[in-house]
Order: structure tokens, then sequence, then C-alpha cells
């Protein structure tokens, strides 16, 4: 029978007491000795057991091989040791899952536990919009379109629904026969592209509702090459879209129609920066009194259609939804003069309640719109957002 050595794993013959080796006393602990030895008894945990017995002195180790033997072990004790509260202090230690104690373990147990996202909080959404002439005018050249979708899936472990809301506002330019087409030519296209790669589940990424966009300035774009239309008489619309996808949401727009949030923390926020002179200059460092003193201050730098996808940059941006909120899509009939910023309080903070009627609430709008403004057609999308806390086995649509 060979001995294998514990400490370099060095094969040795049956009757050698010391490793050939390295010199460590070898113990088989399967073989029974004579009654008259010395028997260590190590296993490779670094546990040393001496049992003493009558001895013949030509089997009895030396003292100083005793010694050194019973060093080694306790290195080995002291280095298994060291390594177990090495890591107990430090868990980013490179031990392996063997090594782990049940107190370890437990502890990374806990800690996985403790680091699980949170699932999704649970959504449920409505809305209500309105376009008017107003009082001034005697087309509408704003248009707007809403899909609103529930997607339920039933399994045996219970039913999954996903909800997806797509929102689009534009406001047309170019005359009776420009801006209208152009509005509605753009919402139609992005709407079908939507319908034709939205798939439930997944909120469309930047590409894909850039896409969106550039295939609605396209469309534009070649009708008013095909129509040889010039200057001034190039129609073109501005554009505001909201994504929704349970408790993710996404904003595109182009020009200056605009994106509110209001929430009862924030109040009134706008989530979109115009697409104009002023606004420009401002981004460049210009001061806004400045900016706002110019002639040309709210002449649009951006629109759809007028000229090809090289001149267009979509501003795009997204954000998850973790509280209850209400969002605002308008035609600058309704945002100029700073309406909204005057009112919201009046006209749109009591619409976050569940017991407001946003029919009622966007009514009210439109009027404050052509009471305070009244120059241009308005237009409202109003989405109130509600969020509760994810439980187990519910639901919310």
């Amino acid at each position: 029978m060979m001995l294998i050595c514990p400490q370099c794993t060095f094969p040795n013959s049956d009757h050698n007491k010391f490793c050939q080796n390295c010199g460590t006393y070898l113990i088989d602990k399967n073989r029974i000795n004579t009654t008259n030895n010395v028997v260590l008894n190590t296993d490779f945990s670094g546990k040393l057991d001496i049992g003493l017995r009558d001895i013949e002195s030509e089997q009895m180790p030396t003292l100083t091989q005793l010694e050194t033997t019973c060093s080694l072990l306790s290195m080995s004790e002291i280095s298994t040791d060291t390594e177990e509260r090495s890591y107990r202090q430090n868990p980013d230690s490179s031990l392996t899952i063997l090594q782990l104690d049940n107190e370890t373990e437990d502890r990374i147990i806990s800690d996985q536990i403790l680091n699980i996202p949170l699932s999704p909080p649970l959504i449920s959404w409505e809305y209500a919009a309105y376009t008017d002439i107003g009082s001034q005018r005697n087309h509408n050249e704003d248009y707007f379109a809403i899909d609103s979708k529930v997607h339920k899936q039933e399994l045996p472990e219970g039913a999954i629904v996903t909800k997806t809301g797509l929102y689009i506002l534009c406001d047309g330019m170019g005359g009776h026969a420009g801006g209208e087409v152009a509005s509605k030519l753009a919402v139609n296209t992005i709407r079908k592209y939507f319908q034709e790669t939205w798939t439930s589940g997944e909120l469309p990424n930047r590409e894909s509702i850039k896409e969106a966009v550039y295939l609605a300035n396209q469309a534009i774009y070649d009708l008013n090459q095909q129509q040889a239309r010039s200057g001034m008489g190039r129609m073109g619309t501005t554009l505001v879209m909201l994504l929704l996808e349970d408790h993710q949401a996404a904003i595109a727009h182009v020009g200056d129609s605009r994106l509110y949030c209001l929430t009862h923390k924030e109040g009134l926020v706008q989530l979109t920066i115009d697409h104009e002179v002023a606004q420009r200059e401002i981004s460049r460092g210009v001061e806004p009194t400045i900016a706002y003193g110019r002639a040309d201050a709210y002449q649009l730098t951006q629109a759809l259609g007028p000229r090809d996808h090289n001149f267009l940059h979509p501003d795009i941006s997204f954000f998850d939804i973790h509280e209850d909120l209400l969002l605002l899509l308008v035609s600058d009939g309704l945002s100029d003069n700073e309406c909204l910023e005057t009112h919201w309080q009046t006209h749109l903070q009591p619409l976050l309640s569940d017991d407001s009627d946003l029919k009622i609430g966007i009514q009210d709008l439109i009027e404050l719109g052509n009471e305070y403004n009244g120059h241009d057609n308005i237009t409202a999308i109003l989405v109130r957002v509600k969020v509760s806390p994810s439980q187990p086995g519910l639901s919310s649509i």
C-alpha cells in the first residue's frame, strides 16, 4: 500500500514513517499499527490526535521529528483559522464556497435577499384629450392621436397584465392647405410605425423612437418636394410625444409643443425645452431677457417637414414613474404667455385626485386657453398616472 504525503502529495511506500520528499511524518488513518506504538492521526483539516501507547523504541520517532510534525500541523491550524477570520472581516476575499462556515453562508443568503430589486410598482392611468380651433382662427392645424392598449396573459401561476400608451400631438404650419395636412400626416405616420414595431413588454428604445420621428419628417418633406413648395409655403409641424409602458416613460419632441409633469412634491415642471431662437441663444450663454428681446425670439429652429433628416435633432428622454403624477401635452395655444405656469394650482392640481373628472378638467383648460390667449388653435392631452405598491397576486390596469 502507498501512503500519500498530506503536505506535498508525494507517494511513499507504506513502510516509510516520513515522506521521502519533504520529511513530513506519514499517517494512514485506515491502518492499525502495532499496539506498541505512538499513533499520530491527522486529517487534511489540520487536526492532530496523539495517542500514547506502550512503545518499542525502534518504532518510536525521535523527539525532534515529533516536534517538527507538531509544528507543521499547528501552522496548518493557524493558517486555516486566520483564513476564516479574514473572510469574516472581509467578505470579498477569494475563499471558495467550500470554505464558508454556516454563519457566513447565512449572511450571504441574507444579503442576496436584501439586494433583490423590488418589483415595479403597479401602474394605472387614464387620459382625456381635446382640440379647439381657438377664438381667432378659421381652421384647426393641430392634430392628435392616442393608442392605449392592455395586454393580458393567463398563465398557470397567474395573470400578467401589461399596458402601453402612445400619445401624439402636432401643431401644423404652412397655411390652410399645409399645416393641417402636415400635422395629420406626422401623427398617422408615427402611429402606424409603432403599431407595427412596438411589442408589448418592452418600451421602444431611443433609436426606434428616432426612426419614427425621421419617418414622419420624411413623409412631409417628400410632399413638400412633390408640390414644389418653398419658403414660408413649405408645410411643417411641431411634435410632442409620450410613450408609456407600465412604470416606464419616454418623451420625444420637435418644436415648441410642450410636455409638463405635475406631482404633489414638485408642482408643475416643464419637461421639454422649446426649439426656438431664444432658447438656442440661452443655451449659448445669453441672458434670457436679451434672448427673448430679439425680434425672432419665438421663431422655430426645428420642425418636421421643411428640411430633410440631416437638419433634424429630436430631443428624446426616458424616466421611471414612482409616484402619482399628471402628464400634460399641449400646443402653444395653451402654453403661450405662461398660461399654465400662472394657473396650474387652480386648473391642474385638483386633477391629481381620483375624484376629479379629466374630461371636465380638460374642457376647463381649453376655456382657460381661449380666455388667456385665444390667438391660436388649442390642443391638450391629459394623462393621470396612479402608482400603488406592488403586491403578490395583484394587478392593476
